[in-house]
Parts: C-alpha cells; structure tokens; sequence
C-alpha cells in the first residue's frame, strides 16, 4: 500500500477512533491492512500535522485540519483539472480521488461568495451565496488555482 493511502487510513483512524499511542495506531493500522514501522508512523503523524494532546478522556491524537489545509492548499491548483459553471452552480473536476481534499479546502476559505461544497470522487459542486455571484465564484476559485500553483513554482 502506498503512503497517500496509509496517511488518509492514519487520519480516518485519528478521527474515528480514541487513539492515545503510537502502538495504539499501528494496531488499528495493522487492522485496516497497513503494516508500518514506527519510524514511518512518526515521519507520517509529523507530516500530517496530527499531536498528542491531552483532553478530559485521557491523552489522544488530533488532526489539526487547520495546519493541514494551510499545508495542502499551495497545492490545490495541480489537483483541479477544469471548472464549469451554469446559471445556478460550479462544477470542479478534479483528478480521481482528489475532489474531497480540494472541496475542503475550498470550505476552509469561508469566503462569503460560497455557501458550500459537495465533493464525490472527482467532482465537486461549489454552492454560491448568490446565483447573481456565479463569476465571482468561478474568478475566485480559478485566480486561487493560478495563484497556487505561481507560488510553488
């Protein structure tokens, strides 16, 4: 198994499950058919930006999805294959498997032109605040794009 999939099985777990040890989550990864290291476990909960805090049931993993998202975002604009729009919504085709993490993104702007989004596989369907708005959004969304990718270049 590939690490893009241990990481997503690693956050799943911290987010599903009470996780308070690393042996704790190489069990549970162990369950899900990921066997690692505990050297690969530590490089991974780094780069996920996942702690070990303390919290009124004992001492857990988080995910920090703030950090994560600053972290991803400068590359959302690799991830985004085209945009759409009709009178009513925007469509985003993303590459397979990648609609989640850009559509999260997107939602962690909070910007005021979008009431939400709906991601599946490689689709996401941007909600605007405003029908009248619909080439705000896509502007917005095709300038972030542009601008991420000019920044990691």
């Amino acid at each position: 198994m590939n690490k893009q999939s241990r990481q997503f099985a690693i956050k799943q777990i911290i987010t599903h499950q009470a996780i308070g040890s690393q042996e704790e989550l190489c069990n549970a990864l162990l369950k899900a058919n990921f066997e690692v290291t505990q050297a690969t476990l530590s490089r991974d909960l780094k780069e996920l930006g996942i702690a070990r805090v303390n919290t009124p049931e004992g001492i857990r993993y988080i995910l920090h999805t703030e950090s994560e998202e600053r972290r991803l975002t400068p590359f959302i604009g690799y991830e985004i294959e085209d945009m759409y729009a009709n009178e009513s919504l925007v469509v985003v085709k993303t590459l397979p498997g990648r609609a989640q993490g850009v559509a999260e993104i997107i939602d962690s702007l909070h910007h005021p032109l979008i009431l939400g989004t709906l991601a599946g596989d490689n689709t996401i369907f941007v909600t605007p605040a405003s029908v009248g708005k619909i080439g705000e959004v896509l502007n917005l969304l095709r300038g972030l794009m542009t601008e991420k990718k000019n920044r990691v270049a």
